[in-house]
């Protein structure tokens, strides 16, 4: 069964337009997934279209109003199973790829994107599932993070890569980063392509790749070895990581 995704928002076509390419363009049209749109607007119940108003309590800025947003989700629920919703803000829990995992689980997901100054958390508070946001900044809306949410979550549908092995060999699936990649030609100038690449044994390039993306972890992202429980074989390939690390990094200080 089709996974079914529906956008709320002000600006459809922003979200609609970025999803007709690459990855997501190709899963939407062999019908891997259903994408579908709601505008507020469309539910705003006066003849302007304004689904915003002034905030209690005074300050700048204009805040969503429920009436439209709750009309937009009876409207997507009505004659369906009962969607996951989640509410687009900076408040919300950060994402990361267990998150879009588990996202990625719901037959039918809703995400609501917010505009101006917010959403009326009375909103958030009765008629969202969940609360996530994309990062620790400010958006102009939610179109952009609604975005970053389909596209990391349908790249991880069966058979919508042409290989599904890529979406488990991405940074962050296991916990940790990615490895380095390379491509013809083998040499560029004075840059050459790791030599156990190039000599086709297989146990030595998984060897390879895992203590690669082991050391690029600690050097850029220690934090996320920080929530994981490695296995003997893999601290060992990272401590061989930061010999030849710290062995590197001394041969680079007597040439200077």
């Amino acid at each position: 069964m089709a996974r079914r995704y529906t956008v709320v928002t002000l600006f459809p076509d922003l979200v609609r337009d970025a999803m007709t390419h690459g990855v997501t363009g190709r899963a939407i049209s062999r019908g891997r997934c259903k994408l579908d749109f709601i505008n507020p607007r469309d539910y705003a119940g006066n003849t302007r279209g304004s689904v915003d108003d002034a905030p209690y309590g005074g300050g700048p800025g204009m805040v969503m109003r429920v009436e439209p947003l709750r009309a937009s989700l009876d409207a997507i629920k009505s004659g369906s199973p009962a969607p996951f919703v989640v509410g687009l803000t900076p408040q919300g829990r950060r994402l990361d790829q267990a998150a879009v995992l588990d996202l990625a689980r719901h037959p039918h997901l809703v995400l609501v994107a917010g505009r101006y100054e917010g959403i009326d958390e009375r909103f958030i508070e009765r008629d969202c599932d969940a609360e996530w946001s994309i990062g620790d900044y400010v958006l102009s809306g939610g179109e952009i993070a609604a975005l970053v949410i389909l596209d990391a979550i349908i790249r991880t549908l069966p058979d919508v890569l042409g290989d599904d092995a890529s979406a488990a060999a991405d940074s962050f699936c296991g916990g940790i980063l990615d490895w380095p990649h390379y491509t013809r030609p083998a040499r560029i100038g004075e840059q050459s392509v790791p030599d156990v690449l190039l000599g086709g044994d297989h146990a030595a390039i998984a060897r390879w790749r895992r203590k690669q993306a082991l050391g690029r972890t600690w050097q850029r992202r220690p934090d996320l070895l920080e929530r994981i429980a490695l296995e003997q074989s893999d601290l060992a390939l990272l401590r061989e990581y930061q010999r030849e690390a710290r062995l590197a990094e001394g041969d680079a200080t007597r040439d200077c």
